[in-house]
């Protein structure tokens, strides 16, 4: 029988043929019995189409395995994206962008205009300002040669008008970082100090001493604290200028004032001109409080006596009453704010007695003593070489500040360049000091015997010219005591009293308590 033909595929003729086909290869198959054998199984077939030539099984299988190893090389996995190679394209796209974002910040930063960096930094904080100061030479010299743009933009935005009623600027010129600094510095000394003051009287005068109580007295705290703020400042302003107008006034007249008749302090007088109205009277008011409290401070903590004051260790007194005057006429708030910052009674007796011995008495000079040499003389000599020798080669002494070094052991370069960044760190506005800095020996000599007495400060002269522009009728008008306290932490009026402290035309010139309470120059 003719095989099955291409051409006969799937017709009825075509099965008949395979059929048998199959039938033809079985029979023989059957023929072969075995006797001792049970019934025989028939082998499976293995079906393969008819077209070309049977293979054999291990060729079939052979082929199929080579198919199966081909089939990647023409699948569709080799066109489509796998995921091997979706993480290697990200991952080269990562560092393509990392590779792009190298650039340092303060480069794209100093490739702006100069108008929109002054912008910028104009808008930080004055203590980030600082700060940028010092991170290079480049930040260093564009910051100090903006430094009238940038102080302009904060006294305008951040600094309350009464503190430029009290410190203005005497020119455009002296806008610049000291100024600006100066004032935020005496704004810090006036909100601790208004701090420490809230805490005293909450605690020892409205009794507030639990957890409780002190939340419920909280509101009333901070009306109270926010309205110190100001008046501070202005005690500040006061000492300030007290002390250099007593200063100037004793070497103009060749004498001091206790040799001088008055019934109002000159001095006193010509600093109270300064102030409105409502700012003398509110001062007024408050003074005795600032006081009281400082002397509180430098009390012992107990009034029992003298044997409980010797059992807990409390063996020195209150200090006379002249080291308050000097703290507070020589020192100002800031010498009174370090003094009440110290903790424990006798370490803070011992820091107040040491500096008044300072200011009365000369620094002790320490005379150079002959130090002995090492075991059995081994031990290195101190060299003899001479101060002539240092100043010689252009260099300071090694017990000085900095060491400078010799233009010529070094490279001309390099020379050069240390003395610019030398000129570049010291030669700015911030190296004139801070405010009420310390006195000269001199100095010293002449105001210290003219001070005036505890209670002879700010009173009278100020009790006399508030009387005098007519700003109560009685004396029994001023508040005093308990209706100071009352007045302190009263609700109404808070508003009014923003308006005038802080200024009408720049509202949002109100300084935060938190701004205020990082000072910028220390």
């Amino acid at each position: 029988m003719d095989p099955p033909h291409i051409t006969e595929f799937a017709s009825q003729r075509y099965f008949d043929k395979l059929k048998q086909l199959s039938e033809s290869k079985e029979q023989p198959q059957d023929a072969v019995t075995h006797p001792h054998d049970g019934p025989v199984v028939a082998e499976p077939s293995t079906f393969i189409l008819p077209i070309g030539r049977a293979k054999s099984i291990d060729h079939a299988s052979h082929d199929t395995h080579k198919t199966e190893k081909r089939r990647p090389n023409f699948s569709f996995r080799t066109i489509l994206p796998s995921r091997t190679s979706v993480d290697h394209d990200s991952r080269r796209l990562s560092i393509e962008s990392t590779k792009r974002k190298t650039t340092p910040f303060d480069q794209l930063f100093l490739a702006l205009p100069n108008e929109l960096k002054i912008q910028i930094i104009a808008s930080l904080p004055l203590s980030d300002i600082l700060s940028l100061r010092l991170a290079s030479r480049s930040w260093h010299a564009m910051i100090t040669v903006n430094e009238f743009p940038i102080a302009r933009y904060h006294l305008e935005h951040h600094v309350p008008a009464y503190a430029k009623r009290l410190y203005p600027a005497p020119d455009p010129s002296s806008i610049r970082l000291h100024y600006l600094c100066g004032i935020w510095h005496r704004l810090h000394v006036a909100a601790k100090l208004s701090y420490l003051i809230c805490e005293r009287v909450t605690k020892e005068i409205f009794l507030r001493t639990t957890e409780a109580q002190r939340l419920e007295f909280e509101p009333q705290y901070e009306r109270m604290r926010r309205r110190l703020i100001p008046l501070l400042f202005t005690v500040f302003h006061f000492f300030e200028t007290y002390r250099t107008l007593h200063i100037e006034y004793i070497k103009e007249h060749g004498h001091g004032l206790s040799q001088v008749p008055y019934t109002i302090n000159p001095i006193e007088a010509k600093i109270m001109d300064m102030y409105d109205d409502e700012t003398l009277l509110r001062v007024h008011q408050v003074f005795p409080l600032v006081v009281s409290s400082f002397c509180r401070r430098l009390r012992p903590p107990s009034y029992v006596g003298r044997l409980e004051r010797s059992i807990r260790g409390y063996l020195k007194d209150r200090p006379p009453d002249e080291v308050y005057v000097t703290a507070m006429c020589i020192g100002g708030l800031r010498q009174v704010e370090r003094f009440w910052e110290i903790k424990g009674y006798n370490s803070r007796r011992g820091a107040v007695d040491t500096w008044y011995n300072s200011v009365l008495k000369e620094p002790a000079e320490t005379t150079a003593t002959k130090q002995r040499r090492g075991f059995m003389g081994l031990a290195r000599k101190k060299s003899s070489v001479s101060d002539a020798d240092f100043t010689k080669h252009g260099e300071t002494h090694p017990s000085g500040r900095g060491r400078q070094g010799s233009d010529a052991g070094r490279r001309g370069s390099d020379a050069s360049t240390f003395s610019s960044w030398e000129s570049l760190v010291f030669n700015t506005s911030l190296a004139e000091g801070m405010p009420m800095g310390e006195l000269s020996r001199e100095q010293l000599k002449l105001l210290v015997p003219d001070l005036p007495t505890l209670q002879q400060i700010w009173l009278p002269t100020a009790e006399a010219m508030i009387l005098d522009r007519k700003i109560v009728e009685r004396p029994q008008d001023i508040k005093r005591n308990a209706q100071v306290m009352l007045e302190l932490i009263r609700e109404d009026g808070a508003a009014e009293e923003d308006e005038w402290w802080y200024g009408r035309a720049a509202p949002s010139a109100r300084p935060p308590l938190e701004a205020i309470e990082e000072d910028p120059i220390e």
